[in-house]
C-alpha cells in the first residue's frame, strides 16, 4: 500500500515553524521514529494548565485528536508525568509543547 504522507520529523518541523513565524512558543520535547512517529501535544495555556492531546487517526486514515486525562486542563507537573508514561510505553512517540492561552495550535486535525 502507498501512504503520500510527509514523515513525521518533517511534519512537525514545518508546524514549528509556523509557530514561529507566529510568535508561538513551540518546543519538541521529545524526538520519536523519524518516518512514522506519532505526536503527542501538550499545549501550555500558562496560568490556566495544559491540556495533553494524543495524535490519531479515524477509520478513514484522517488525522484527529483524542483528549488525554479527561480532556481537562490540568497542572503543568500532572501533564508531564502523563507524558513521561506514554513515552514510556511508545518511545517512538513525539512530544511537542505549544505556548497558546487559548489553547489553539497550527497542527490539522479535528478534535476526536
Amino acid at each position: 500500500m502507498f501512504d503520500d504522507r510527509l514523515p513525521t520529523h518533517l511534519w512537525i518541523q514545518a508546524h514549528i515553524r509556523t509557530c514561529s513565524i507566529e510568535g508561538t512558543p513551540a518546543t519538541v520535547m521529545h524526538k520519536g521514529e523519524r518516518m512514522s512517529g506519532m505526536l503527542l501535544l501538550k499545549l501550555n495555556q500558562l496560568d490556566l494548565g495544559c491540556r495533553v492531546l494524543t495524535q490519531m487517526r479515524d477509520i478513514d486514515g484522517k488525522l484527529g485528536w483524542m483528549p488525554a486525562l479527561k480532556g481537562e486542563l490540568v497542572a503543568e507537573p500532572e501533564a508531564d508525568e502523563y507524558i513521561a508514561r506514554a513515552v514510556k510505553r511508545d518511545p517512538d512517540l513525539w512530544v511537542v509543547e505549544i505556548e497558546s492561552r487559548d489553547g489553539s495550535h497550527p497542527f490539522e486535525g479535528k478534535l476526536l
